[in-house]
């Protein structure tokens, strides 16, 4: 099967109410990046290098690249990429920003990284089975657990398709996974996320078509147990084992075939991507974690949204259309939530089938994008005033292989944007 195979098949009117206050305490930890050092621009300058940049590729590994505070271009890392598991899908960085996680769905593992503080190198440290054919994952922003949303239970394969499931890794202190605990699941959990406040699970459950029923998208929401990290559903949530033994899940709609999913760093807004009608839908967060659908909601996007996020400021949202080879601009109302494409009106282009965003949380004005058709990873930046897009010098970076995912870690010397509860 192709790599653009395998990343499809793990994705596959009430007025709304005023949310929390908290809109107004986003902020930065620091105004200004104090920087010292030589001239020359290396990735291992770290004065000169305020964050890395890890881009997964099937067949290739990791690319491992530095960024440029003065410009964003990214700066290849010696001896990179380093090798990872069969067709790395999905990465993700702990909350300290020194280890990553990739998740390889070919073998049904994830692999823990240490990032080396002063070049950004990966070094391989553990590896985890997984639930068969893994998906998506996020960590809770503690550091505590980890969650890893998986296509098949024990028993079911792509011959004999069943219901999945989400791992929950209880996380060590030096960020090693401990043995996993299973939470039961409907059929293709394809994302989730973990919100920064009151510790709820968001999954995203794409239910295929089947002879009797057409394809239908759910978003699963729960309250997480802060001591284990137990799954409890709350709200329209319910998972339930059928009469033929297998597990049923249902709870707030989201299209026909969802595809992903993200929070706002205040955790007052919810976002799924649905890559069969091209539209983004908006939920906000409101009391014990119920979700309500924001007024006009869902909203339009380019051809095939695979992949959305927000910047660490609440303020703008981002996605990658697929087959535009696009990544469109949206400013957040704050009061509503509602995303509105006035900013950046007409997409900007990107390499060819982005399939992941990323933006460095340093700064907070530089993303990036991992192409999948053209081996690249794009560098946009980010205009914190109005939240349009320009193209980083230098952009595209070459990537090896096919890149399928990507993230951005701050650099240790440099100020991380934060939330403030």
């Amino acid at each position: 099967m192709s790599l653009t195979g395998k990343i499809f098949e793990s994705m596959p009117g009430e007025k709304a109410k005023a949310p929390s206050a908290r809109a107004s305490m986003i902020g930065r930890l620091a105004s200004a990046v104090m920087l010292t050092g030589a001239l020359g621009l290396t990735a291992c300058t770290r004065d000169y290098t305020v964050a890395y940049v890890y881009a997964t590729a099937a067949n290739a590994g990791i690319n491992e690249y530095g960024v440029d505070y003065r410009s964003g271009a990214l700066v290849p890392i010696a001896g990179s990429p380093v090798a990872a598991g069969n067709n790395p899908v999905k990465i993700i960085a702990s909350p300290n920003s020194l280890f990553v996680y990739v998740l390889n769905q070919g073998d049904s593992t994830i692999q823990q990284f240490a990032v080396e503080t002063d070049t950004g190198k990966l070094t391989a440290k553990n590896t985890y089975p997984t639930g068969a054919t893994p998906t998506s994952m996020a960590i809770d922003p503690s550091g505590k657990f980890l969650y890893v949303t998986f296509k098949y239970q024990q028993g079911y394969s792509d011959t004999n398709p069943g219901p999945g499931g989400v791992d929950i890794f209880p996380v060590s202190s030096d960020y090693s996974l401990g043995t996993p605990t299973i939470q039961p699941l409907g059929n293709n959990p394809v994302g989730v996320t973990y919100t920064n406040f009151n510790n709820y699970v968001y999954i995203v459950d794409a239910e295929p078509a089947t002879a009797s029923s057409s394809a239908v998208g759910w978003i699963l929401a729960f309250s997480a147990n802060t001591a284990n990290g137990a799954l409890t559903p709350i709200g329209k949530t319910s998972v339930s084992t059928g009469n033929d033994g297998k597990t049923v899940a249902t709870g707030y709609g989201a299209g026909t075939n969802p595809s992903s999913i993200a929070v706002d760093p205040a955790s007052r807004f919810l976002y799924v991507t649905d890559r069969a009608t091209n539209q983004l839908y908006g939920n906000i967060v409101i009391s014990g974690g119920l979700l309500q659908p924001m007024q006009n909601s869902p909203f339009a996007t380019g051809l095939l949204p695979v992949a959305v996020t927000v910047d660490p400021r609440g303020k703008y949202l981002f996605v990658a259309n697929y087959n535009d080879n696009s990544v469109s601009a949206y400013a957040i109302d704050q009061p509503t939530g509602a995303p509105s494409g006035s900013v950046g009106s007409s997409s900007t282009k990107v390499g060819t089938g982005p399939s992941c965003l990323s933006i460095e949380p340093a700064l907070g004005i530089y993303m990036y994008s991992s192409n999948n058709l053209d081996n690249t990873t794009t560098g946009l930046k980010l205009d914190s005033h109005n939240g349009s897009l320009q193209d980083v010098q230098n952009t595209p970076f070459p990537a090896a292989g096919t890149p399928t995912c990507v993230v951005a870690v701050a650099n240790g010397s440099h100020a991380t944007q934060v939330v403030n509860p």
